[in-house]
């Protein structure tokens, strides 16, 4: 496949994710870029987002680095779930941040996928680092992509 061919089945893949992706986008995160292997998400932190320390909950951070893991496996077509995830939380997010997370592929079988997400706010301090491994549940099919476009 071209370099052409690829970066547009990860651009269409992103937009028929998002278009269906509900919990995206009631967190208001958003895709600000995609390419094959690679993700960047941003969101920003709202009042409703923060735990009972008044920083936001890791829930919400976890969410962030998890759909934009999402969005850079998926980002060569088919369907790709989490098989497994980890996350450190380094700092905490405050009300008002905007967390930008960025997703690079390290390995990628057939089936399965391994990528590293690296959070940091607004002041490029890292807030957190994520490590999730995919795995396909369903093959590619440019057909499918097409019709959810």
């Amino acid at each position: 496949m071209s370099a052409d061919a690829a970066q547009s089945l990860a651009e269409r893949s992103a937009a028929a994710m998002y278009a269906t992706d509900r919990a995206v986008q009631a967190l208001g995160i958003r895709i600000v870029e995609v390419r094959p292997g690679y993700a960047r998400a941003a969101m920003r932190v709202r009042e409703d987002m923060l735990n009972g320390h008044c920083v936001c909950h890791g829930g919400m951070i976890f969410s962030l680095a998890d759909t934009t893991f999402a969005y850079s496996c998926n980002s060569h077509g088919g369907a790709f779930v989490a098989a497994a995830a980890s996350i450190d939380f380094l700092a905490p997010g405050q009300a008002g941040d905007e967390l930008t997370a960025e997703a690079v592929e390290r390995w990628r079988s057939k089936r399965n996928g391994v990528y590293e997400v690296t959070v940091v706010n607004q002041r490029g301090e890292t807030v957190a680092l994520f490590r999730g491994r995919s795995h396909q549940v369903r093959e590619p099919a440019a057909a499918s992509v097409e019709t959810r476009r």
